[in-house]
């Protein structure tokens, strides 16, 4: 019976010295590919008028919508400038602080991928009001305060209406409306809005989808942050 059993074990022996390797390798670069695939980037593109070279051959360049630079109020009263930092990766969002839905589940949700992020000095956030004549400094600092502990690299702003609106509509690329039929009737997007430091939209993240979109967030935060690093080693 023993004569049997060995070349039984032996050749599994064998089998796993060639199948394990192989599936190590398939795990490691396959699979490591595409999790660290560049992510989408969102918005009308235009071909540029330069080029660049892959494998010999010339590739024109693409232009992407980018987000305008601009500045708002926080909740000190402080100028804030977009981009804050032409290294950062921004998280933005567009809430009021009167919203009687989603806003506050959203800025909760915010409030996780911050407390997540905190000390990481490649990450911003910034919450917009879409009610910026009742969302005065003062306003939003009380109303920070329930959030903002998570990150202190969290900026709650305000500013001229029309700059807000053209902002969400033809930078961010989502919905801000006030309906004037109704009292304290915003209509705004749920979306939590990645931008990379070039100030292009890299991912919209659902804050009403539960913990599968906010943990999709944080993976795609991570793969944006390898991605910029790559891109600038001396970061």
């Amino acid at each position: 019976m023993s004569q049997t059993t060995f070349p039984v074990k032996k050749i599994l022996v064998l089998l796993i010295l060639l199948v394990v390797p192989g599936s190590v390798y398939y795990l490691l670069k396959a699979k490591g590919e595409n999790r660290y695939r560049p992510l989408s980037i969102y918005g009308p593109k235009q071909p540029a008028s330069t080029f660049h070279t892959k494998r010999g051959k010339q590739i024109r360049d693409t232009l992407y919508h980018e987000i305008r630079e601009f500045k708002l109020l926080n909740q000190n009263g402080d100028s804030v400038s977009f981009p804050v930092d032409s290294a950062q990766i921004t998280l933005v969002n567009f809430f009021f602080s009167r919203c009687p839905t989603f806003c506050s589940d959203m800025n909760r949700e915010m409030a996780r991928v911050a407390k997540i992020n905190n000390g990481n000095r490649l990450l911003r956030f910034l919450s917009i009001s879409v009610d910026p004549e009742y969302d005065r400094p003062d306003v939003l600092k009380a109303y920070s305060q329930n959030y903002r502990t998570e990150n202190p690299k969290w900026d709650f702003l305000t500013g001229d209406r029309k700059l807000i609106y053209s902002l969400a509509k033809q930078d961010f690329l989502v919905d801000a409306i006030q309906d004037t039929t109704r009292e304290l009737n915003f209509i705004h997007s749920p979306m939590i809005v990645l931008i990379d430091s070039k100030k292009r939209i890299r991912g919209y993240y659902d804050s009403t989808g539960g913990n599968e979109k906010m943990n999709l967030l944080v993976d795609e935060i991570r793969v944006l942050m390898t991605e910029e690093l790559r891109n600038d080693k001396g970061r």
